[in-house]
């Protein structure tokens, strides 16, 4: 009876284990833990110079997106912790012929660090380009459409604010911090007023504008990836400001090097903070964090350190968690808001009907390389929540409709780049690797469709999102063909992850297709899909 009982206990045990086991494997792009608690960063992917809102109960989230179109991406989120997909607000951008990669591109340009307020009805949207100014987007639902408006004048790292006595300005510039009075069409008024040299070190930017309890508050950052986020307070608009560091964490693990982003007070009063870390190949996440107002200063997280696992918002209610998609059976009429294009795409040269089911790319130019392609589709890579856990894309490709010196496949996107493809060579099909512009490897094979896989790891796994000792840095990649989606063979060398800034997006997956002597080609992506596989 007593070994009964006991293996019976046993056997519990291990069942509750292994449950827990298991819905641990399905939690793990999830940061709410479900026992009221979250673990940071909210979203394991890049989406970076966050400034965060609440409108009638809805938290909205923009995030810079650069030089991938459509971009401009709006999350929202009920509790600040589970996110989705609300828009990309500029489908393409049609500013220069750079955005179309006609001789020139706009890597590391494009939308940089965006402003986002709700006042008077209508959702408004401020940011600048490097190249071609300021942008100011308005829309009466964040849903859009949205209305894009072409400024006389760029704003840099803009701070839009709409004052209690209708009067609008904008906080902006890089080391020294300016107030520009603007009107209602966010067109400056006079001249800027310079109020606060960034007096620290080099690199203060990132300016957001918030009244509270009669101070105006400029919330900045000192960037870079020991960055750190001051406040600057005063109770005139145009100063003087004084100043006060509140939080300055370099700590390793998830929140090394916290900085820029929002202040949010949700509907029960409570203040929180949403900044982003540079996480290494994959980009920067954003990082949620409680705000504890001390002698006027929003301080954030506990004693000085950033929190890693914490309680959630009160928001007076429970919602359910949320995953962001990656994989797509390519099944509906439009693209999944995860995808965008590597630049402007050309919209006759890629079809979702054409093929229903499939994911159809054409042949757009002669090329000579992946990143003068038109028509490459992005996506951001997830990091996950558990040590030693890689994300996994691979993607079922038919290839018979090649031309010669056609090449297509599956990419990993930065600065290097590296990707399994197929190419024709003399009319012969070949699985080729490429790595930072070289061939290593390539194998003749004799088939119409090929399974295609690409295995981004952080190195020493995601130890870094629980305190590990993983200083945010290089990571590796594998790639890797099948024929029956079984047995798969890896080719090539290891790829070496880098987040540069002669990009300055994260490590993307990408679906391309592109031609080096001929046009005419096309290849059919039938599915892409993602998936954890634990390293051992």
């Amino acid at each position: 009876m007593k070994i009964t009982q006991t293996l019976i206990s046993v056997l519990t045990v291990f069942l509750l284990l292994s449950c827990r086991s298991q819905q641990q494997n399905i939690v793990k792009m999830q940061s709410d833990n479900g026992d009221g608690t979250y673990t940071n960063p909210v979203v394991a992917a890049d989406f970076p110079d966050p400034d965060v809102i609440l409108v009638d109960d809805v938290y909205y989230f923009v995030s810079t997106t650069m030089f991938v179109f459509p971009g401009v991406t709006i999350l929202k989120s009920y509790d600040l912790v589970n996110w989705e997909y609300c828009c990309n607000v500029v489908e393409r951008f049609d500013f220069s012929p750079c955005y179309n990669l006609e001789g020139c591109n706009r890597y590391s340009h494009g939308q940089w660090a965006t402003s986002l307020k709700y006042n008077n009805g209508k959702f408004h949207l401020l940011f600048i380009t490097l190249d071609e100014g300021g942008f100011y987007c308005t829309a009466n639902k964040a849903e859009g459409p949205w209305k894009i408006t072409h400024l006389p004048r760029g704003f840099y790292d803009p701070g839009l604010f709409f004052d209690d006595d209708g009067k609008i300005y904008v906080a902006h510039g890089y080391c020294e911090i300016s107030i520009t009075e603007v009107d209602s069409n966010l067109v400056a008024k006079g001249e800027d007023v310079l109020v606060y040299n960034g007096d620290i070190r080099k690199g203060l930017e990132g300016a957001h504008v918030y009244k509270i309890n009669g101070y105006y508050y400029l919330y900045c950052t000192y960037g870079g990836l020991d960055g750190f986020q001051v406040a600057l307070r005063s109770k005139n608009i145009y100063g003087p400001y004084e100043q006060k560091v509140v939080i300055r964490d370099t700590t390793h693990g998830p929140n090394y090097g916290i900085h820029q982003g929002a202040l949010i007070q949700t509907q029960t009063g409570e203040w929180w903070t949403m900044l982003f870390v540079d996480s290494g190949p994959f980009g920067r996440f954003p990082s949620l964090q409680p705000v504890t107002w001390q002698d006027g200063w929003p301080m954030v997280g506990v004693d000085g350190k950033a929190v890693v696992t914490y309680k959630k918002p009160d928001v007076r209610k429970e919602y359910p968690s949320k995953i962001l998609p990656t994989s797509d059976e390519f099944e509906t009429a439009k693209l999944g808001m995860q995808w965008g294009w590597n630049h402007n795409a050309d919209s006759t040269k890629w079809s979702l009907s054409k093929n229903p089911g499939y994911l159809r790319l054409e042949t757009v130019k002669i090329v000579k390389n992946l990143s003068e392609a038109r028509n490459t589709l992005t996506q951001r890579m997830f990091a996950y929540y558990s040590d030693s856990t890689a994300t996994v894309g691979t993607v079922k490709m038919d290839f018979d409709n090649m031309k010669e010196g056609d090449i297509a496949g599956l990419a990993i996107f930065q600065d290097p780049y590296a990707y399994i493809g197929i190419k024709k060579i003399n009319g012969q099909n070949y699985v080729i690797m490429v790595n930072n512009g070289k061939t290593i490897d390539s194998v003749a094979i004799d088939a119409k469709e090929i399974y295609l896989r690409a295995d981004p790891f952080y190195g020493s796994g995601a130890a870094m999102y629980y305190g590990g000792e993983t200083v945010p840095g290089t990571g590796t990649a594998t790639f890797s063909y099948s024929l029956d989606n079984k047995s798969f063979t890896e080719i090539g060398n290891e790829m070496q992850m880098q987040f540069k800034l002669t990009v300055f997006t994260g490590n993307k997956f990408c679906l391309f297709n592109y031609a080096t002597k001929e046009l005419g080609g096309y290849v059919d992506f039938d599915w892409f899909r993602v998936t954890p596989i634990v390293k051992k």
